[in-house]
């Protein structure tokens, strides 16, 4: 015996056997289906075949159903109605109401910049959706392919096959010291960037930049003290006169908050661009678009650029 399936009637033959049940009539289906009355006897001759029934005999009252038809009609109009929800389901995402968890793979810097503000415009618009956030990392590929993350924001240049990105904003790098600091003025030098002592902050994805650009000087900056995140830096730069290299728009972020001085960074590294990755299966998913809207709205246009 055969595993196969039977061959399903086509969309169009399911339509006719609608309209044609609820109508008991070739020539108002015809209209209905906008369609000539012998297109629809061919249509009906091909589905009586197809169903190895007449399904519908001529009376003085119009076309009644077999026995076969009356039994068949549940069933497609059951497909009928799901094929019409599969194609209006773009439109069954509501952000108001909508009741949804999204899960954002971010850099450790994107937490401190894109999440608050990401975090305050959905509780403002849609208050019934849910972040879950986790670190980007050699898994987030995968994760984003199987769907148990939706998004990825950050620098993540090793994320390619079958992903989607889109530019947020481009990234720079700048230093940040105590605006109280006893040997830098108003410009910080490239000779006085490697006479002071730093903080090297091992977060983030870009800091690969950073290394291989100290790399071409013959100085070696002095690292006085290495984090493994962001946390307590400012508190730490604020009363000491150490000095950290971050891109733009995490150094400029953590300087309005605790008001550090901020200086174009006078070693040359290679600057980078903030991305939002998606994969290619969620494409169109309706929730995942409604959401890359949101966060190119969002950052597009808001970060901060070189200052000259």
């Amino acid at each position: 015996m055969s595993d196969t399936p039977p061959n399903l009637p086509e969309l169009k033959l399911l339509q006719l056997f609608d309209v044609l049940y609820s109508t008991g009539s070739v020539t108002r289906s015809a209209e209905q289906l906008g369609q000539s009355q012998p297109t629809i006897s061919i249509w009906l001759g091909k589905l009586r075949e197809q169903l190895h029934d007449p399904l519908f005999v001529r009376t003085p009252a119009g076309m009644q159903p077999t026995p076969q038809a009356d039994a068949l009609i549940g069933p497609c109009r059951e497909i009928l109605e799901s094929l019409r929800r599969l194609a209006a389901w773009e439109s069954d995402f509501q952000p108001a109401t909508a009741q949804r968890r999204f899960r954002i793979s971010m850099t450790d810097a994107s937490h401190i910049t894109l999440l608050p503000q990401l975090l305050a415009h959905l509780r403002a618009v849609s208050p019934g959706i849910a972040l879950e956030v986790s670190r980007i990392d050699g898994n987030t590929a995968r994760a984003l392919e199987s769907g148990e993350v939706d998004l990825a924001l950050g620098y993540a240049p090793w994320l390619e096959s079958g992903i989607y990105q889109q530019v947020l904003f481009p990234q720079d790098w700048v230093c940040l010291a105590n605006p109280a600091h006893p040997r830098i003025g108003k410009t910080l030098t490239l000779q006085r960037y490697f006479s002071e002592a730093h903080i090297a902050v091992a977060a983030g994805t870009g800091h690969q930049l950073l290394d291989a650009a100290l790399k071409q000087h013959e100085q070696r900056r002095r690292v006085m003290l290495e984090l493994p995140a962001f946390l307590g830096l400012s508190h730490i730069l604020t009363i000491t006169d150490l000095i950290v290299t971050l891109p733009r728009h995490i150094g400029e972020t953590l300087a309005r908050s605790g008001g550090l001085a901020v200086y174009n960074c006078p070693v040359a590294v290679q600057g980078f661009e903030v991305k939002q990755h998606w994969h290619a299966r969620y494409h169109q998913d309706a929730g995942n678009r409604w959401l890359r809207g949101v966060v190119a709205g969002l950052f597009i246009k808001s970060a901060p650029r070189k200052r000259t």
